[in-house]
């Protein structure tokens, strides 16, 4: 049975910039990627991503507006093993708060579209963001 995980693609309006939060594990190949984690028996996607995010990023659900219709499942393998990751669309209410990493992770960024795929450099994540940053643009959330 594949490993499940739930996060949010949190972005932030800087007039007419449009910024993705990515965060740098501090532990394996120190890989890029939104707030996001394992979910816990019992727990459900979306209060998984509520809690990973909290924890990753100090960020609480009053501090996001969750687009809960915009959500995306990514599914890939990770050391042999199958891994199912949802993510929801959030935008940060207030753009000039900032994070507070936990200690899984050793650093942070708010990039554009195309910077935010190229350090996480997966095909699939790339499509995910380029579709939620098309909705974004069109004012379609």
């Amino acid at each position: 049975m594949a490993k499940r995980a739930a996060g949010f693609l949190i972005f932030r309006r800087l007039r007419e910039r449009i910024e993705y939060l990515m965060l740098q594990a501090s532990y394996g190949q120190h890989h890029w990627s939104p707030p996001k984690g394992h979910v816990d028996p019992g727990e459900d996607d979306y209060a998984t991503a509520l809690r990973e995010t909290t924890e990753e990023a100090g960020y609480a659900e009053s501090d996001l507006n969750i687009h809960r219709k915009q959500s995306c499942t990514l599914e890939y393998k990770v050391k042999g093993h199958d891994k199912v990751v949802v993510y929801w669309l959030a935008e940060l209410r207030n753009p000039a708060q900032e994070a507070k990493l936990s200690d899984e992770h050793q650093d942070m960024k708010w990039l554009d579209c195309d910077e935010a795929i190229q350090i996480a450099g997966y095909e699939d994540f790339a499509k995910m963001v380029r579709a939620f940053d098309a909705k974004i643009k069109a004012n379609e959330l």
